[in-house]
């Protein structure tokens, strides 16, 4: 102790340094020791001490289900072929471990709702008030009478509502609340999470969505439907074909389909050729499919006809010349073409030849028919989906291409359209090739039409398009098998055509199919002496040499045989070199050999007959063949081959006709054997892998299955036994060089065999062979490379979608070695590999790490990574020394397996999948090591799916957990899972940017830990979690990350089926023990005190509660740690939503549905209600807690117009010295969240335990929890429907594609809350659908972010849910405020919680609230009078008066029941305050009721006047009180109340005359001059209506007023130097405020009970007034004001050391300051305007004057509107304007009308006055006279000549100055005066030369201001002007004297202004620009002339008024000069 002591003191540097060093340390913890989970369950069990822990406590099955899924088929039959041979990669099975609980959602929730009742959503039925008597009441100022002209009698005129029942039957306080407890558990709703709206997907539990099942790939589909075919003359049958080529690609992307309309006449014509016709022929249907969209996609229709003799264009000559019109012309021509076409039919009816062909771009077509669909259809989106959303799932390449194409067009979202086509081409002979086909494509693209050189044939080809969604009926696969569903009737077929497309498509095989095509291409018989030209090539598959080997495997064409043995190509006349565009289509057998070839016979057809020869038409020319196979491959690609002349060679077959052997005799081969023939072979097979390292692979694989005979031939070489290892491994190695789209055709039957090369470890000619390493890593690299691919899709966990489809449907556990021994063949047998030792592994895994110090992802040599890798590594060898036999794989025999008993090792009876597996993980160097943790989930997944295989096995023979596994198992996976964990660090650590990929390896490690729960030994599984934990702890990682990522993990191990059990939920007490304190003055004995520390320490994150709730210990803890991170939104969100998806699934599932389960689940989580109320301030609830008007806020604390900071220091907690609130950190959807969890666990844990809890909290904590209940309420406040206009931005931008694909990933989700939210067995996706509550369009929720599209019935499902919650929320806050209170007798501060929970009550009442709620809530308020009566009146004074305000508000409740509880709630507070406090709640109801009167724009008067005669009916009706003097008392009160309420209605009269009202309130504050408290409200109740007006400088006045009012009493109460000496002080402000002096003692003391007893009468309240004030001057523009209001407020702030507030305070001060500066001349203050009444219609406004204050820049005409428009509605016709400012003669007024006189006016100032008013501000501050001036003349007209118009000024005085309190004052004297002519000329020079000095001396001149300035005094037509003026007025001496002065005052005048007209002039030079010179030119001339004819005007002086009144002495004045002229000289020598 010493030395450290002297260390710190001689060292303090060191210390610092110690301390900064901790505080950098991230936030760590350690998880603690799991319990053994077995044991403990099992020990539990046997004790047997509760029925409930038997039937909860044991662990259900893990509904681990094996499934043999069979693939579902989409045709009626498989197409494998018959003859026995099936690849095991056609057959596919789904084997999955299927863990799933059954959940319950409620998908009819809303019908099993109340509907709960809101005032805001009950309309209320208005009364008409009459406006037609309003202004005829008498309004006299000097009264405090009702303003009523007579009493209403609430006894005689009302019906007293009904009275609630048994209001005084409780005598007994137990009785009461437990009447009250049965009342409040009525009709509540069990799952509070079902009322709420789910959380956002993006932070819902990690899903790991369900894979596709592997199918056939299918791209957009389109149906083609030809329907007519149609030529100008129909003669012979014609045959068409449809394909889609891609102009782009130059490529055609799709087989032919065939089909033909001809005519049963035509069909009887080719009869001999067609021995029969087959239905699927008939079909002129087809779908084509459309991988890749582009805007260059083509059909093409090739038309032909039978051969015929003439070239193509001879042939079509009369379909060119000859019309439909001329039919009756042509008749016998078009007959003998007809018989010809017949003839040729019949003789060459098997030839085609080309014809014709026409095209359309398909994809336009498309995408105007989606254009047609968005313009009439835009409503219909989601069709539009769902293109989108396959889009998604299909692989695709990523080229900017395919983007191009999706905009365009929605491939499946088209309108059906119809193509017509009304012009085909001519083909030409010598241009028929595909490559001719493109170059014509591209000149149509290019020029939008056809060339001529195109010759074109007038016709029409008619084609339907539709998009295909499902499988139509009657439709054929591409191999003809009929698809689902089969049609019952005999349709028309539809046919599949087959897609070539134009890009790889990486989707594996997963059916059969074996197809090849052929294409002849071209031949070259030019050289070729012999008459051969009209060639065709004759095609077909051979199986062997003999003509009887022809196959009929070629599909056939149109009206013909389903499938042929021959296909002709058509013949091109008299060419002898032709190109062909046949399509010959071959269905492959599924076993080829050597034997298999194509032959091609060529032929010369004969045309003409010739005369008396019956020879066939065909003469042969020669033939060639192709062997398929070409050492043991499928022959495809480009050949040219040789014809051979004459005959075949024999054995021609097994030899390719280029390399033949030579024959004897010779074979004749065309050009000496050169190739002549052209043509192409494509296969599209599953079978035929057509690329060489599968190919290799698939053979040497095959090879050592046996039954081969060595040495093995693959392709060119021949490989021996003893190479078949090493050739084996190379093959192995060279998988991954592969192509990558063979490579993920074959990808599930490469991995399948990998695998069982990983289990089977061969013996191959006496050598072992261990291939299992070298296949492991081949498929390491297979997962990388298919990763890494852009090609290919991942999901969002970054999941390869290939591979993940295959360990999901696919993958079965590989044979085992014993199960596929082969007997018959010896040379390879079983062996089992041997394992590395554990010291070896441990060293290698070193060395990689090492090694691999060339990759920058790997540390290097000496980091921490490597001692923590070394230190996994030795503890390994530890374990194996102890069992040196442990690392060696054993085989043992079945019969000889005995159950071990011992330890839980138990020996394996054959070599396992996943034991290989782990193995090869944990040994795995380099490269492949790292590759196969990137990439761990795919191994994880495997090792799983293994591991349930081999479960579901062991299940048969019931071997318990333990012993599922062996231990050498387990220590492999206790190293993967370290080894996976210390990846994540280092990436953390050392790769920041790989945030993502350890964020991806760490949800995978977590799906692990997942599955291993319901596989493994649960404990061993917790130690894996706890040393994740503190692996993850030990990393030097930024604390939010690190949070951030155990969060991850434990979120998706916590989303476990068994998750409860797991956390041991059933050992938790349900509920507090029984008390062994006997009675109450016991509870200091020691039992008392451990059973209180016990109670709350199951509200701690107690060492005992983390190890035996371990999941929800860790998951609390890092909920707990991610709170007190302020700075870190997003990981607190992550925290919260967890714990909020748990509880949401506990609240769901149906296995906790019992009260005692749903305690007992409750109960796991206190700790949470814990770390939420010390977290209480980052919780946001802002934004909340509108009243049920949709108004302002009616919060206790938040009285209008003062701002929530300040309503803090008025309600008792001055300068917010105690509150050490921060910032809220998270966000309000956030704190809902956490909040509603909080919710939850009180609504069902024990009421007993709760109670327990907070009898021995400590008061601070009580508080806080009394903090979060109010928090609650406003956070679940119901908004009503009308917030359903609220549509949040952001929210919108969600698409509906968005919505789509996350709905389908999540009901295709795997684990997790995904396998949680599946039923048990529910394969139907439709009813999965329904059972989803997170479905965001079937939730039972509103989503108020989607309002728009909702129809109102939704509305009003949502609100009604919406309703329910806020409820359900409400009615959980009384549950625990009653249990709170009836735990006070055990507290010792009873006052302060009695207060506490009163405050909560009030604050729900503030809130909008159901009328189910309100009856429970009044019900605990009246039960909290009865029993805190007392306590309440004389310790809460203040929130009595909010208690009186909030029940009498409820009182004017238009909804029956709300009011009945508000009245008796009213009553009760009478009868129990009148024996101590009745004056005081007497006065708070009367403040009440003004203040709601006041405030209230809807105010309901006539429901209050009914609730008062209620209240008087209790009185009378309540025997006990008859003999006090109560009753009476209650009448008086209601008397008052009464005529208060009379002033209401004055008010409503009043409420469209703003004026009117503002008047009335003035009055009635008036007249409460003796009653402060009322008083304050009323100057409130203007201040709020102000406000909302938007006069906030009237609003601020009001403040200041009612400030002078507090300052008085405060004066007479306490006497401090700080304080303002009453409303003196404040005359700064305002001279009004004088009127708040406060009258003498005598009439008023401050000290008498209920009087001045407000929050606001206190140093805090005044503070508070002000403030506001400040605010409100500062809002309207008078910064100055701030500053006189801030004066007040500094002293106090001074007084009381409040540095924070005095900050701010200045702060503000700087702003108002700099608002001063920056706005100084540009505020616009208010405009002022005179209103004079004139008529008895008016009443006491007759003849009254009054001045008007309106915004700045109000125009005459606009307060002339506004006036007229309101007093026109009261008087209809009778009201007139006086257009003219003339005083109003009476005489002259009609007395059945109304005059209203406005006049604008300016404030007016002496003289003097200005001397003061320097200011904008000040000349528009403190006004009280104003002027208005009246032009006239004697004659009597308002204008005349200059010499004769006289003007009229007239001053008013008004009454009060403005600002004021109210917006108009009235005038209370007026002062007139009349200019003469002359003077009206000075005062009109005066005001030019002021604007013409003010525009030339500006800082910045204005140019354009000042010419139009100079325009209207020099200018010449306006010269006229001053000119005129000076000639009438100065071109004569006046005769009179008396004008003299003002003569010579003109005079000076226009000297002046001559001056100022010369400086503006000089000053408009400089600023002018070039093109204004000769402007300005023109100004200077005309003001020199100007100043020329004023001049003799000028300098005429009158001599009488420069004559001196006294002679100067002149000797004087020359001394004077004498003696200061020598004083100068003297000065100067």
């Amino acid at each position: 102790m010493l030395c450290c002591l002297s260390l710190t003191l001689s060292s303090p540097s060191l210390l610092m340094l110690c301390c900064l060093s901790l505080s950098l340390q991230p936030q760590t913890y350690d998880a603690v020791e799991p319990l053994d989970l077995e044991e403990f369950l099992m020990s539990q069990l046997r004790s047997g001490d509760s029925a409930l822990m038997q039937e909860f406590g044991d662990f259900p099955n893990d509904n681990l289900a094996v499934e043999l899924v069979e693939k579902e088929c989409r045709t009626v039959r498989h197409s494998v072929p018959e003859e026995g041979w099936v690849a095991r990669s056609h057959d596919r099975y789904r084997i999955s471990c299927r863990i799933s609980v059954s959940i319950e959602f409620r998908s009819n929730l809303h019908k099993t709702l109340l509907k709960q009742t809101f005032e805001s959503d009950v309309q209320p039925e208005k009364q008409e008030i009459s406006v037609s008597t309003t202004h005829n009441t008498s309004l006299s100022d000097d009264s405090r009478k009702t303003l009523t002209s007579s009493d209403f009698d609430l006894r005689s005129g009302l019906t007293p509502d009904p009275r609630v029942e048994g209001l005084l039957r409780f005598n007994n306080h137990e009785d009461l609340d437990r009447f009250n407890q049965e009342a409040r558990q009525t009709n509540r709703h069990p799952e509070l999470f079902a009322l709420y709206p789910p959380a956002d997907e993006d932070d819902a539990v990690e899903i790991r969505p369900i894979p596709e099942c592997p199918k056939e790939h299918v791209g957009d589909r389109i149906l083609i439907r030809c329907q007519a075919i149609k030529f100008e003359i129909d003669i012979e049958p014609l045959f068409a074909t449809l394909a889609l080529y891609d102009l782009r690609e130059k490529k055609k992307i799709s087989e032919n389909f065939y089909c033909d309309l001809n005519s049963d006449q035509f069909k009887g014509f080719l009869k001999p050729h067609t021995p029969q016709i087959d239905q699927s022929t008939l079909s002129r249907a087809a779908i084509f499919s459309i991988t890749y969209p582009s805007p260059d996609i083509y059909l093409v229709i090739k038309i032909e006809k039978v051969l015929q003799q003439g070239e193509i264009g001879d042939c079509a000559e009369p379909y060119m010349v000859m019309k439909e019109t001329d039919s009756a012309k042509n008749k016998d021509k078009l007959e003998k073409l007809k018989s010809q076409s017949e003839m040729f039919c019949q003789r060459l009816g098997r030839y085609r030849m080309p014809f014709a062909w026409a095209t359309v771009n398909i994809m336009n077509v498309i995408s105007t028919a989606t254009l047609d669909r968005d313009t009439t259809d835009s409503s219909d989106s989601v069709s539009g989906q769902s293109v989108l959303e396959k889009r998604g799932q299909l692989p695709r390449r990523n080229s900017e291409r395919f983007g191009s194409m999706e905009d365009q067009c929605n491939m499946s979202a088209f309108k059906p359209a119809t193509i017509t086509i009304s012009t085909f081409c001519k083909q030409e002979g010598d241009r028929l090739s595909d490559e001719d086909l493109f170059k014509f494509l591209a000149d149509i693209k290019r020029f939008s039409s056809l060339q001529r050189r195109i010759k074109t044939i007038s016709g029409t080809i008619r084609l339907d398009v539709t998009p295909v969604h499902d499988n139509p009926v009657a439709s054929l696969s591409t191999e003809l098998i009929p698809v689902k569903p089969v049609s019952e009737k005999n349709l028309r077929p539809i046919k599949e055509v087959l897609e070539f497309p134009s890009s790889e498509v990486y989707v594996p095989h997963s059916t059969y199919r074996n197809l090849l095509f052929v294409y002849p291409q071209r031949l070259n018989f030019v050289n070729r002496l012999a008459s051969a030209r009209n060639i065709t090539v004759k095609i077909q598959f051979m199986s062997g040499e003999d003509p009887s080997c022809v196959l009929p495997v070629i599909f056939g064409k149109s009206s013909g045989p389903e499938f042929v043995q021959e296909v002709y190509t058509p013949v091109t006349y008299h060419n002898k070199s032709p190109d062909f565009y046949e399509e010959v289509k071959i269905s492959l057998p599924a076993r080829l050999t050597e034997r298999h070839h194509l032959l091609f016979t060529f032929y010369h057809i004969s045309c003409q007959q010739k005369q008396n020869q019956t020879s066939s038409v065909e003469a042969l020319i020669g033939y060639s063949w192709l062997p398929i196979l070409s050492t043991d491959r499928l022959q495809t690609g480009q050949y040219c081959l040789p014809i051979a002349l004459d005959k075949l060679p024999v054995n021609y077959s097994l030899h390719s006709p280029e390399k033949i052997p030579t024959q004897v005799p010779p074979v004749k081969w065309m050009e000496s054997h050169k190739g002549v023939f052209n043509l192409e072979i494509q296969a599209v097979s599953s079978v035929h892998t057509q690329d060489n390292h599968l190919e290799r692979f698939f053979t040497l694989c095959h090879a050592l299955g046996g039954g081969v005979t060595f040495p093995l031939r693959v392709r060119e070489e021949k490989i021996p036994e003893n190479k078949l290892e090493h050739e084996l491994k190379l093959s192995i190695i060279s998988l991954s060089s592969s192509r990558l789209e063979p490579l993920v055709l074959y990808l599930h039957l490469v991995l399948d065999k990998l695998f069982t090369l990983i289990m089977q470890p061969m013996v191959i000619a006496g050598q072992t062979a261990n291939l299992a390493q070298i296949a492991f890593e081949s498929v390491v690299s297979i997962v990388n490379s298919l990763h890494n691919s852009q090609e290919l899709a991942r999901d969002q966990q970054g999941r390869n979608g290939l591979l993940a489809t295959y360990l999901y449907w696919v993958f079965r556990l590989p044979d085992s070695p014993r199960e596929t021994l082969n007997p018959d063949s010896p040379t390879i047998s079983e062996h089992t590999m041997g394992r590395a030792s554990a010291t070896q592994v441990g060293s290698m895994l070193l060395q990689s790490r090492i090694r691999s110090s060339s990759n920058p992802d790997i540390p290097g040599p000496h980091s921490a990574e490597d001692a923590e890798v070394r230190n996994i590594m030795d503890a390994k060898v530890l374990t194996s020394a102890n069992n040196p036999g442990s690392r060696m794989s054993t085989y043992v025999d079945v019969s000889s397996h005995p159950q071990s008993s011992t330890g839980g090792t138990r020996p394996s009876n054959r070599k396992q999948f996943h034991e290989e597996l782990a193995l090869q993980m944990v040994v795995s160097t380099g490269v492949c090591r790292e590759n196969a943790y990137k990439y761990a989930w795919f191994f994880f997944e495997l090792l799983v799916k293994s591991m349930a295989q081999h479960v579901c096995q062991l299940e048969k023979h019931d071997v318990p957990r333990r012993s599922r596994f062996s231990d050498r198992f387990k220590d492999d996976i206790t190293t993967i899972v370290s080894v996976v964990t210390a990846e994540i660090g280092t990436i953390l650590v050392k790769q920041q940017k790989e945030l993502e990929q350890a964020e991806k390896v760490n949800i995978s490690l977590a799906f692990f830990l997942y599955d291993l729960l319901s596989l493994m030994d649960r404990g061993f599984v917790f130690i894996l979690i706890r040393n994740y934990c503190n692996q993850m702890s030990a990393k030097s990682v930024s604390v939010p990350v690190l949070i951030s990522m155990r969060l991850e993990f434990l979120r998706i191990l916590c989303s476990h089926e068994h998750y409860l059990n797991l956390s041991l939920y059933f050992s938790s007490p349900a509920s507090a023990p029984a008390s062994p304190c006997p009675s109450i003055s016991s509870q200091s004995s020691s039992s008392c005190s451990l059973q209180e520390q016990r109670i709350l320490g199951l509200f701690d994150l107690s060492q005992e509660f983390k190890q035996q709730h371990y999941l929800t210990g860790l998951l609390l803890t890092e909920l707990s740690a991610a709170l007190d991170m302020e700075s870190e939104g997003s990981v607190q969100r992550k925290a919260i939503n967890a714990t909020y998806s748990l509880l949401c699934a506990h609240d769901l599932d149906h296995r906790c549905a019992r009260p005692e389960v749903r305690a007992k689940v409750a109960t796991l989580y206190l700790p949470l209600v814990g770390i939420i109320i010390d977290s209480i301030n980052y919780l946001d609830f802002t934004g909340t807690g509108k009243n049920k008007t949709g108004g302002p806020d009616e919060d206790p604390d938040n009285v209008p117009p003062i701002n929530q900071s300040i309503a803090m220091a008025i309600a008792g907690n001055p300068f917010n010295t105690l509150s050490g609130k921060a910032v809220a950190t998270l966000s309000a959807e956030t704190s809902r969240n956490l909040l509603v969890c909080f919710l939850w666990v009180m609504k069902n844990a024990e009421r007993s335990l709760i109670q327990r809890w907070t009898v021995d909290m400590p008061p601070a904590q009580l508080n806080r929890l009394l903090e979060l209940l109010t928090i609650c309420v406003s956070c679940f406040e119901y908004r009503g429907k009308q917030s359903s206009d609220k549509v949040s931005t952001q929210a919108l931008q969600k698409s509906q594609q968005a919505k789509m694909q996350l709905e389908d990933s999540l009901l295709r989700g795997i684990g997790a809350r995904g396998e949680m939210m599946r039923r048990v067995g529910g394969n139907d996706r439709a009813g999965q659908r329904e059972n989803l509550r997170w479905r965001k369009d079937l939730t039972q929720w509103r989503q108020t972010n989607e309002k728009q599209d909702k129809t109102k019935a939704e509305l009003d499902q949502e609100a009604l849910i919406s309703g329910n919650l806020a409820t359900e929320s409400n009615l959980i806050v009384l549950d625990l405020l009653e249990t709170i209170v009836q735990a006070v007798p055990l507290v010792d501060c009873k006052d302060s919680v009695v207060g506490g929970v009163l405050r909560v009550l009030l604050h729900c009442l503030t809130c909008n609230q159901s009328t189910t709620f309100l009856c429970h809530c009044f019900s605990t308020l009246r039960a909290l009078v009865v029993k805190f009566g007392e306590l309440l009146f004389e310790e809460e004074a203040e929130q009595c008066a909010d208690l009186c305000q909030k029940v009498l508000q409820h009182c004017s409740s238009s909804v029956d029941g709300n009011r009945s509880q508000a009245c008796a709630t009213l009553y009760l507070i009478m009868r129990y305050s009148f024996s101590s406090n009745f004056s005081r709640v007497k006065m708070q109801v009367t403040m009440s009721l003004a203040s709601l009167v006041g405030k209230s724009e809807d105010f309901q008067e006539e429901y209050l006047r009914r609730s008062l005669r209620t209240i008087l009916a209790y009185a009378e009706e309540d025997m006990e009180m008859q003999s006090t003097a109560l009753p009476s008392q209650v009448d008086e009160l209601l008397r008052n109340l009464n005529s208060i309420l009379s002033d209401t209605v004055k008010m409503r009269e009043f409420q469209e005359d703003p004026e009117m009202l503002m008047d009335l309130m003035y009055r009635i504050a008036k007249g409460y001059q003796t009653s402060p408290d009322l008083r304050l409200t009323w100057l409130h109740n203007m201040a709020e209506k102000h406000k909302n007006r938007k006069c906030f400088t009237e609003s601020a006045m009001c403040l200041v007023h009612a400030a002078a009012l507090v300052a008085e009493y405060l004066s007479m109460l306490e006497d401090h130097k700080y304080l303002p000496v009453g409303s003196v002080t404040f005359q700064n402000i305002s001279p009004n405020v004088l009127e708040e002096s406060a009258v003498s003692d005598d009439i008023l003391s401050p000290d008498e009970d209920g009087v001045c007893s407000g929050r606001y009468f206190t140093t805090s309240g005044l503070v508070g007034l002000l403030e506001q004030a400040a605010e409100l001057f500062s809002s309207g523009g008078l910064y100055e004001a701030v500053n006189e209001v801030y004066k007040i407020i500094v002293p106090v702030l001074e007084a009381h050391r409040d540095f924070r507030e005095l900050a701010t305070t200045h702060q503000k001060l700087q702003k108002a300051f700099d608002n001063i500066i920056q706005k100084g001349q540009k505020r616009m203050f208010g405009t002022y305007f005179r209103v004079g009444f004139y008529g008895a219609k008016f009443g006491d406004l007759d003849e009254r004057e009054f001045v008007y204050k309106e915004p700045g820049i109000t125009h005459l005409p606009e307060i002339s509107h506004r006036l007229e428009n309101f007093y026109s509605q009261c008087f209809g016709n009778s009201l007139e304007m006086i257009k003219d400012s003339t005083p109003v003669d009476r005489s002259k007024l009609d007395a059945n009308k109304a005059y209203i006189q406005i006049t604008y006016v300016e404030p007016y100032f002496d003289d003097y006055e200005m001397k003061d008013r320097l200011t904008n501000f000040e000349k528009n501050f403190n006004l009280r006279r104003f002027m208005y001036t009246t032009p006239f003349t004697k004659a009597g007209r308002p204008r005349g000549e200059l010499n004769e118009q006289y003007k009229r000024k007239t001053i008013l005085t008004t009454m009060h100055a403005f600002p004021y309190v109210k917006t108009r004052i009235n005038v209370i004297q007026k002062e007139e005066f009349d200019l003469t002519p002359i003077e009206v000329a000075i005062e009109d020079m005066q005001k030019k030369t002021r604007e013409l000095a003010l525009a030339t001396h500006k800082e910045q001149p204005d140019a354009k201001m000042l010419q139009m300035l100079l325009q209207g005094s020099v200018g010449a037509t306006v010269n006229q002007g001053p000119l005129e003026v000076a000639q009438v007025f100065l071109n004569e001496i006046p005769a009179d004297p008396k004008l003299f002065r003002h003569h010579n005052k003109l005079r000076l005048c226009f000297k002046e202004f001559i001056m100022r007209c010369g400086e503006a002039v000089e000053k408009n030079k400089h600023l002018i620009t070039p093109d204004q010179k000769e402007y300005q030119q023109e100004l200077k001339k005309n003001y020199n002339r100007l100043r020329e004819n004023l001049r003799p005007m000028l300098e005429r002086k009158i001599p009488e008024l420069y004559k001196p009144l006294i002679k100067p002495r002149l000797e004087n004045r020359d001394s004077i000069k004498r003696l200061s002229f020598r004083r100068a000289l003297e000065e100067n020598p």
